[in-house]
């Protein structure tokens, strides 16, 4: 279901992002992804690398954005969400209803299902390393149904009308994938650092835990932010991401806020370069088993503080998912670049080491130039969002993933005119409230 004028991986060949030195010892350590990089006559970049080598680091390469902000909410597939959707690779449809299906663990065929409701009830789904890469089953994408149950599940734009009103209105990315075949942390992780530094669960970490990274070489996103004096905030409700590396927290106290400073800088264009906007976690998070119409509503205003903000027409809002919560999707997550050497901590790697994306997660790049209704099939990964930063400031990569990710700029029109009137957006609907999916769901979602 890819429109006529949706975006393809021929933006790219504008691009020099992909120009740099490449060794044989280093595309041995980037793996496959590495190999066929080398192979299509583009080599691999390293950590350390700059998208502009020729002139210095920190240097704004694009001006006309100011302010870039990064809203990541939890555990959804793009299935799960814009299977459906009128644009965009979802599912396979027959006579209006999706057609695409697994067996569960008694052979029984399990089609895709239109949920019945916005709670999560009953959906017994598990996003571990071990349950995705189970649904993953080398590729074939058949192993949601028998791993867990209510995977199988979507939902519609008459569910979440703001997010589909988002999709039509902005540049919708359907290979956007999450980093890792994981749960939150890890690819949180790969978000702030470009590594998830062999972590594939969720352990809560420890204080004064830092990346393994040489002394002198940056560990996060947050130190080139500090070293090069670019302004930074994260925005939280109750858990802030950069606290999972507890040494950052530690040292920015005043660059970790609550959210209400967020929508108190949008009124007052007083937004940072860049803004990192966490969700609530227990309600508004849309994690398995919440009522996914609060964290809608979460979404819905902040993008409508963003947008009706001053420093709207100089702003790149970027959202999307951490990961995909056990959800099922069609498509197979592709070969990617290993990080570093870091091997994951699993006692069954499936032959994934951290050389696969994740699933993919819904995505929207929404900004005065995003190009209305289209869709880009470029391969993204959260360290796109990192590259993208890398390439408006010149700053070096914080691991090999992250230098050879593209970044998010082919789903702008930098070239015309941009849309200086925001667009009217559909409303969310009001939020009925996580107790009564608690109730329907008491145990919530496997570990």
């Amino acid at each position: 279901m890819t429109p006529a004028g949706s975006i393809g991986a021929g933006v790219l060949s504008r691009r020099t992002v992909l120009k740099g030195m490449a060794a044989g010892g280093a595309l041995l350590a980037a793996g496959p992804a590495g190999r066929a990089l080398a192979a299509s006559g583009r080599s691999i970049r390293t950590a350390g690398s700059r998208p502009y080598p020729h002139i210095p680091a920190g240097t704004d390469t694009l001006p006309a954005i100011e302010h870039i902000v990064v809203l990541m909410m939890e555990n959804h597939t793009y299935d799960s969400y814009f299977g459906m959707l009128p644009q965009g690779d979802g599912f396979a449809v027959v006579k209006g209803r999706p057609v695409n299906a697994n067996r569960d663990a008694s052979g029984q065929v399990v089609r895709v299902t239109h949920a019945s409701t916005t709670c999560q009830n009953g959906n017994h789904v598990s996003q571990s390393w071990d349950a995705s890469h189970r649904c993953w089953d080398g590729g074939r994408m058949d192993g949601f149904a028998r791993t867990n149950r209510g995977s199988m599940t979507y939902w519609t734009g008459d569910d979440i009308p703001f997010l589909w009103s988002l999709a039509s209105n902005f540049t919708v990315c359907d290979r956007y994938f999450s980093s890792v075949m994981a749960q939150t942390y890890p690819n949180r992780r790969f978000l702030m650092a470009g590594s998830a530094f062999g972590q594939v669960g969720d352990p809560f970490p420890s204080p004064g835990d830092k990346p393994p990274r040489p002394a002198g070489t940056p560990s996060t996103i947050f130190d080139l932010f500090n070293r090069y004096d670019i302004s930074w905030k994260d925005y939280f409700a109750d858990l802030p991401t950069v606290g999972l590396f507890p040494y950052v927290l530690e040292q920015n106290p005043g660059n970790v806020v609550p959210v209400a400073s967020f929508f108190a800088d949008c009124a007052a264009g007083t937004l940072p370069q860049f803004s990192l906007v966490d969700p609530e976690s227990f309600e508004g998070s849309e994690e398995n088993p919440q009522d996914i119409t609060v964290g809608q509503s979460y979404v819905a205003r902040v993008v409508n503080a963003v947008m009706s903000g001053p420093k709207w027409g100089s702003t790149l809002l970027v959202f999307t998912y951490d990961e995909g919560g056990g959800y099922y999707d069609h498509v197979a997550p592709p070969v990617a670049v290993r990080p570093d050497g870091i091997r994951p901590e699993a006692s069954i790697t499936y032959g994934d080491l951290y050389s696969r994306y994740g699933f993919r997660v819904p995505t929207v790049v929404v900004s005065p130039w995003s190009r209305p209704g289209a869709v880009s099939s470029t391969v993204y990964d959260h360290t796109s969002i990192l590259k993208t930063v890398e390439t408006k400031w010149n700053l070096p990569a914080l691991s090999a993933r992250d230098a050879n990710a593209n970044d998010l700029l082919g789903c702008l029109d930098l070239v015309s005119k941009p849309l200086a009137i925001a667009p009217a957006l559909a409303p969310a609907p009001a939020p009925t409230g996580v107790v009564s999916c608690l109730a329907a769901n008491p145990t919530g979602p496997l570990p």
